[in-house]
């Protein structure tokens, strides 16, 4: 390969240098930029317009040596020039835009945060993006878009609604919140309980997302469980006598533990019984369960997120699929039901049913479902009912529900192992 072949596609080499920085680094920049200007909404527009000038002049002058200190610079750039020509550069602006200058001119390449400092700055944006002046799809929405990447699609798959309804209840959001004026700080210490329920519910489905992406050609983004399961780590500290959050910590950590082995060589899933369980993280299961023995320790109770980490808990201590507790794990699926009703737990509850008692009562289940019109368009739904027929021996019938499934399914990896099952 010539210099001219290696060279002959800037454009997209410098493209694909600008989506990974801003995957991996876009709520570290959008948190700082709001701590700088305290506008939240002003600071995501501010990244975007860098990010923007990076794709024009990055096929040109090369990626830089830190790509996030370039956006954030350019961004803080852009702040400045907005004030002067809106004439607002009263002595407070100036202050501010002569440390940013001061800060550029000094170390122009440096990292524009300390790395040991930016969790905080990341935790207040979650905080800002669940303030209670919003309802909780919107903080749910905007949480999900600003800190954990992910686009509208995404976002739509993950609450079943319209791509459109996820776009407007983000635009909504940011105007609520430049309407009440938001503080870029952490709320006092009486209303975390107040707001804990929304960031808790933002952390479990970045999660959620990690652990199978809604869609694209990737069966899981591990990045974003990492992320998930390090803000989670951050507020148990912050509020260490809070079960609810100890409970989510101990599902990550638990759950997580298992990624190394949910991907073939190829990126192809693997699913539980052809797990290779040497390669389950133990580290990871040992955190878990000693987040799970916070929970008890308090002395409250195990809340929805500690009821889940259990069952994953029951996984991660057996040693095969045979040898897995399941009459323990239904046990726990039913107290679920019982604390947070939902569909998704009936048909999660149906899959363990068939393992401790066989596939007939768990059809019955499912058909229950099917029947109350739950769960319409969701593709794990005939995806389940079709492992029970085939399990049942009814093939052709298995056949058709994972056609079914695999027409609805939005993740590539997971499209195609139905679609072979519905040819097998």
């Amino acid at each position: 390969m010539d210099t001219a072949e290696v060279t002959a596609h800037p454009a997209a080499t410098a493209g694909r240098a600008v989506a990974a920085v801003w995957r991996i680094e876009s709520a570290k920049i959008v948190a700082t930029l709001t701590r700088m200007v305290g506008d939240f909404a002003l600071a995501e527009d501010l990244a975007q317009d860098a990010l923007a000038e990076a794709l024009e002049q990055w096929p040109e002058s090369g990626v830089p040596r830190n790509p996030a200190a370039w956006l954030t610079a350019v961004a803080k750039r852009r702040a400045i020039d907005g004030w002067r020509r809106r004439e607002r550069y009263d002595e407070r602006i100036a202050a501010i835009a002569h440390h940013l200058e001061r800060e550029q001119d000094e170390a122009a390449d440096a990292l524009p945060w300390d790395p040991d400092a930016i969790d905080d700055d990341v935790l207040r944006l979650i905080f800002i993006a669940c303030h209670p002046v919003l309802s909780r799809e919107a903080q749910v929405a905007l949480t999900l878009k600003v800190v954990g990447g992910l686009g509208s699609e995404e976002i739509a798959r993950a609450f079943l609604v319209p791509v459109a309804t996820v776009q407007q209840r983000i635009v909504r959001a940011k105007k609520t919140l430049g309407a009440a004026n938001t503080p870029f700080e952490l709320p006092p210490r009486e209303e975390f309980r107040e707001r804990l329920g929304a960031v808790l519910g933002v952390l479990y489905l970045i999660f959620n997302e990690a652990h199978t992406a809604s869609a694209g050609e990737d069966w899981m983004r591990p990045d974003l469980g990492r992320e998930a399961t390090r803000l989670a780590r951050i507020l148990a500290g912050l509020v260490p006598r809070e079960p609810d959050v100890h409970g989510l910590l101990a599902l990550m950590e638990l759950t997580a533990a298992r990624f190394p082995a949910r991907v073939g060589a190829d990126g192809e899933p693997v699913l539980l019984a052809d797990q290779d369980r040497t390669r389950w993280d133990r580290a990871a299961i040992t955190r878990g369960r000693a987040a799970l023995a916070r929970v008890d320790a308090l002395g409250r109770g195990r809340g929805g997120y500690a009821l889940q980490a259990a069952i994953a808990e029951c996984h991660a201590v057996a040693a095969s699929v045979d040898d897995t507790d399941w009459d323990r794990i239904v046990l726990l699926y039913e107290a679920l039901g019982r604390l947070t009703p939902s569909p998704v737990i009936e048909l999660n509850r149906a899959a363990a049913v068939a393992m401790a008692t066989g596939p007939a009562s768990a059809l019955r289940i499912i058909d229950a479902l099917v029947a109350r019109g739950e769960l319409k368009g969701y593709h794990l739904l005939p995806a389940t009912r079709g492992e029970l027929l085939l399990r049942l021996g009814r093939r052709e019938e298995a056949r058709a529900e994972f056609a079914v499934a695999a027409r609805l399914a939005g993740n590539d990896r997971e499209r195609a192992v139905l679609e072979q099952k519905s040819r097998g």
